[in-house]
C-alpha cells in the first residue's frame, strides 16, 4: 500500500511540476503574441488529444488527457510560403456568403484538397468561421467592401505571419525569457533571503585506508593550502586536485585546534586524477541581493554549458549520468515537495532554467531552431519550402524524442538498481 501511495505521490508532483513549467514557458509566448495583437486560439497544458476545455470570448483554455508538456496555438504559424489563392478564396467566400471545400474548389478551379487547405488557413487566421460541419462563412470582422488583396492583408495583420521578423523572434524567445527570468528571480530571492549551504573547507569525513588517513589527517581539520598555495574554497581545492596524478606527492596544509599543520600525502588514483580521500562539511552562507544575483547568473552559465554537452559525443555519456528525464524529474519533484516549499521552489527554478536553455538550441522544432529558420528566411528573402521545413522539424523531433526516451530509460534503470 505504501508503494502505491508513493507512486501516486510521484505522479501527482510530476504532473504539477510539468504543468508549472509549461505555464511559465508557454505563457511567455502567449503574452508576447497578445502584446503584438496576434490572435491566440488555444492555451493547453498537456500533449494534443482529448481535453477538458474552457471557452472564453477570444480563445480556449484547457488540460489534455496527457498533462506532460503543453502548447499555445498562435494564428499564422504554419510553415512554408502562403498559397497565392488565399485572397481569392476569402473574397469568394465573402461573395457567396458561405462555401465548403467542394464549392470553393469549383469556383477557383483547383483540386478539392487545395481548397480544403485554403479553408484551414483562413480559419486559423480568424478570417472565416464554420457554419456547419463542412461550410464556412466570413468572420464578423471581415470588411466586405475591400478588394481581395486588402481583405487578406487585414486578415494577416492579426497573425504571427503578419509580424515583422524582429517581432516574430520576440514571440519565439519570450518563453525562454520567462524561464530564465523566473529562475534568476527565485535563485536571487532564496539566496539573499534564506541563504544556502555550501561545502566548507573543514574535513567532515576521512575515508578509512585513504591517503589522507595514512597521512594522519583527521575530521575537523580545516584545509588552508595545497603545496603551499592558499585554498580559499572547497571548489578551488577540487579544481586544484583535478590537475594532480596518481602517485604524486603533495603537501596539505590544515589548521587543527587553532594550530597550523602540514601533512605530506602520496595520492591514490580516482577518475583519472589524484585521490586524497576527504569529504567536506557544510556551512550556511547568506548573500547580499547583488551577490545572489551574480550567483544566479553563474548557475545559468553552468546549466547552459551542461545542455551543450549533450550534443558533444565525448561528453554525452557523462551528461546522461548526471541528468534526469521525465521519470527522474517526477521523483525529484516529490522529494523536493516533501522537503518543503523552499526546496521545491529551488527545483522549479533549476528545471525552468534547464527548459529555457534547452529551447535555445538551434534545433527545430525547439524555439532556437525556429529563430534560426526566421533568420535564414530573412536573409534569403523568401520562406523555406513547406516540405523542407516539415522534414527538418521532423528530424529535430526524432533527435529530441530519442534523447528524452534515453533519459527515461536511464531513470528506470537507476530506480531498478
Amino acid at each position: 500500500m505504501g508503494a502505491i501511495f508513493g507512486t501516486l505521490d510521484v505522479v501527482f508532483w510530476g504532473i504539477v511540476t510539468f504543468s508549472i513549467l509549461v505555464v511559465l514557458h508557454e505563457g511567455g509566448h502567449f503574452l508576447a503574441a497578445r502584446a503584438f495583437g496576434v490572435k491566440v486560439h488555444e492555451f493547453m497544458i498537456g500533449l494534443p488529444g482529448p481535453a477538458l476545455r474552457l471557452q472564453t470570448k477570444n480563445m480556449t483554455w484547457g488540460i489534455t488527457a496527457i498533462p506532460l508538456g503543453g502548447y499555445v496555438r498562435i494564428a499564422g504559424m504554419e510553415p512554408g510560403a502562403e498559397d497565392e489563392l488565399l485572397g481569392a478564396a476569402l473574397h469568394a467566400i465573402v461573395a457567396a456568403g458561405k462555401l465548403d471545400a467542394a464549392n470553393l474548389a469549383r469556383v477557383l478551379e483547383i483540386p478539392r484538397d487545395r481548397a480544403a487547405a485554403l479553408l484551414t488557413t483562413l480559419e486559423d487566421w480568424a478570417a472565416i468561421v464554420p457554419v456547419d460541419e463542412f461550410a464556412y462563412k466570413p468572420a464578423p470582422n471581415v470588411d466586405r467592401t475591400q478588394d481581395a488583396t486588402t481583405m487578406l492583408d487585414t486578415a494577416r495583420s492579426i497573425t504571427y505571419r503578419g509580424l515583422k521578423t524582429w517581432k516574430r523572434i520576440v514571440v519565439l524567445v519570450a518563453g525562454v525569457a520567462v524561464n530564465l527570468v523566473t529562475a534568476i528571480l527565485v535563485f536571487t530571492i532564496v539566496l539573499s533571503t534564506f541563504g544556502t549551504y555550501r561545502a566548507s573547507q573543514e574535513f567532515a569525513t576521512i575515508e578509512p585506508g585513504s591517503p589522507a588517513a595514512i597521512a594522519g589527517l583527521k575530521s575537523g581539520d580545516k584545509l588552508v593550502s595545497l603545496d603551499d598555495k592558499p585554498i580559499a574554497s572547497w571548489d578551488e581545492f577540487l579544481i586544484a586536485m583535478g590537475s594532480t596524478k596518481s602517485g604524486q606527492t603533495v603537501t596539505i596544509g590544515v589548521v587543527r585546534e587553532g594550530a597550523p599543520i602540514s601533512a605530506t600525502v602520496t595520492l591514490a588514483e580516482k577518475d583519472g586524477h589524484g585521490f586524497l580521500g576527504v569529504g567536506p562539511g557544510a556551512e550556511k552562507v547568506k548573500y547580499t541581493v547583488f551577490e545572489a544575483a551574480g550567483q544566479a547568473f553563474t548557475y545559468t552559465g553552468m546549466v547552459f554549458a551542461a545542455i551543450v554537452n549533450f550534443f558533444r559525443p565525448s561528453q554525452f555519456q557523462q551528461s546522461v549520468q548526471s541528468s534526469r528525464g521525465v521519470v527522474g524529474i517526477a521523483v525529484m519533484a516529490a522529494d523536493a515537495a516533501k522537503a518543503g516549499p523552499l526546496d521545491y521552489a529551488w527545483l522549479i527554478a533549476l528545471l525552468s532554467l534547464s527548459l529555457g536553455a534547452m529551447n535555445l538550441m538551434p534545433i527545430p522544432p525547439l524555439d532556437g531552431g525556429k529563430v534560426a529558420v526566421e533568420v535564414i528566411e530573412r536573409l534569403a528573402g523568401r520562406p523555406l519550402g513547406r516540405r523542407f521545413s516539415l522534414a527538418v522539424s521532423a528530424a529535430g523531433a526524432v533527435l529530441l524524442f530519442s534523447l528524452i526516451g534515453y533519459l527515461m530509460y536511464a531513470d528506470v534503470m537507476r530506480l531498478v538498481r
